[in-house]
């Protein structure tokens, strides 16, 4: 059995509907039995590919997350945001793109944040006139910006495949996201306008304001200390996540007064579940990208892309033609695991930053869970709003334009990505 044999059964069994993690570990316990290699590759592979550091910020960066959603904080970030851009027309529709770009500066993932703030921003919206539907598709698009903006799971993991700086990769996502952010909210101007979206109608008096922002404070607070500790090099982002949960539970039990014990034991069962989820997922790739190696896939495809050209911005546009499909059929994390090792050679050939392939790469896979049949925050948000995924996918097409302008642009300029990391890391 080839390597190449071994990934046609892998994908045919993703498109048969069966887990990823199973179709990763299937194919490639059947390439070590017809190959004559001892399963006890699977030993030594499955448990040292777990052996990271920065994996372990991805179960407490879930579990701050789920913290964060049931301590107050969440609702104290969305009145802020109302605040702000709350006036302008259409006004919960730019608060919903706002208090995704704040709640992502926490969070770290794309479902974190249609879970917490998804279902009080469609409330919200439907309240004031806003079509469900419409409500959903851009709390979908929206979510976007969380794993791009730090913290992100997502940007972690591929740090830790590709062997890269996780606090520059991270850094790097700041500017790509405050683009897609801008852009989302010039095409709910555009659309507002169109379709006579209101204003906000809720928004409080001058003092009931000062109180709203002086209450939401010490939320605010929580961005703005992981990303200085970021920046600054005080903590890693291992010891970031661990800061956001000792923060949450300081706001969430002595601040606002809004978590219990009985939540927290909740919330730490989701997280072990979730990240059993996950980790499951990384072992399993671990092996499969092993087999890839030794079968010299990432080589032979370092040598196909480089045949059809060596200007790097040329293999960047292949690869995110690549990833946008990928991205359709494929659970981020394990397209990340995935895919990394197969592309990286060839981009490091072409002198490609691996920073700047970091962020299109995970910009690349958050477009695709907008995009059936796997997106996942279309499900998510399906649930969340009740909405079917056919009526969610028609009304969000138009915000695939603003996203793909700005996959564009940090593909094409370099420099979005990479000048904050170069300014602070000289």
């Amino acid at each position: 059995m080839t390597g190449l044999t071994m990934t046609l059964v892998f994908l045919g069994l993703t498109l048969f509907g069966i887990p990823i993690a199973y179709s990763l570990g299937f194919s490639s316990v059947l390439y070590l039995l017809t190959s004559n290699l001892p399963l006890s590759v699977l030993a030594h592979r499955l448990p040292n590919s777990l052996n990271s550091f920065p994996l372990v910020a991805v179960p407490v960066f879930i579990f701050a997350g789920s913290l964060m959603n049931t301590s107050g904080i969440t609702d104290r970030l969305f009145n802020t945001a109302r605040l702000m851009v709350g006036r302008r027309k259409g006004g919960l529709a730019h608060v919903n793109i706002l208090a995704s770009l704040i709640f992502s500066g926490i969070s770290g993932a794309a479902l974190a944040d249609i879970g917490g703030l998804g279902k009080i921003e469609i409330k919200a919206m439907k309240d004031q006139g806003y079509n469900t539907g419409e409500a959903a598709a851009i709390t979908a698009a929206s979510a976007t910006i969380g794993p791009i903006f730090p913290p992100s799971i997502p940007l972690i993991i591929f740090a830790t495949v590709a062997e890269v700086s996780s606090i520059k990769l991270l850094i790097a996502g700041i500017i790509p996201a405050l683009v897609v952010t801008g852009l989302l909210m010039i095409v709910v101007s555009i659309i507002a306008h169109i379709k006579d979206y209101p204003r906000d109608t809720l928004l409080p008096e001058r003092k009931e304001s000062r109180r709203v922002v002086l209450n939401a404070l010490p939320a605010l607070f929580a961005p703005v200390l992981l990303a200085g500790g970021l920046v600054s090099g005080w903590f890693s982002p291992t010891e970031v996540a661990s800061v956001t949960v000792g923060y949450s539970l300081v706001l969430g039990i002595f601040v606002y007064r809004e978590l219990s014990l009985k939540e927290m034991i909740s919330m730490a069962k989701e997280t072990i579940h979730s990240t059993g989820q996950i980790l499951i997922v990384v072992a399993c790739a671990s092996v499969f990208a092993w087999i890839l190696t030794i079968e010299q896939i990432p080589m032979k495809m370092a040598t196909l892309l480089l045949s059809i050209s060596k200007n790097p911005v040329i293999l960047l546009l292949l690869i995110n033609v690549l990833l946008l499909v990928i991205g359709m059929i494929m659970d981020t994390i394990a397209a990340i695991l995935v895919l990394t090792p197969i592309i990286y050679p060839a981009m490091m050939m072409a002198e490609v930053d691996p920073i700047h392939l970091g962020i299109v790469v995970v910009f690349n896979l958050m477009i695709g869970l907008l995009t059936p049949p796997v997106g996942m925050s279309l499900y998510m948000v399906s649930v969340v709003s009740g909405q079917p995924v056919e009526t969610i996918m028609k009304k969000i097409l138009p915000y695939f334009i603003p996203l793909i302008i700005a996959l564009l642009a940090v593909t094409l300029f370099p420099g979005i990505s990479t000048f904050l990391p170069n300014i602070i890391f000289p």
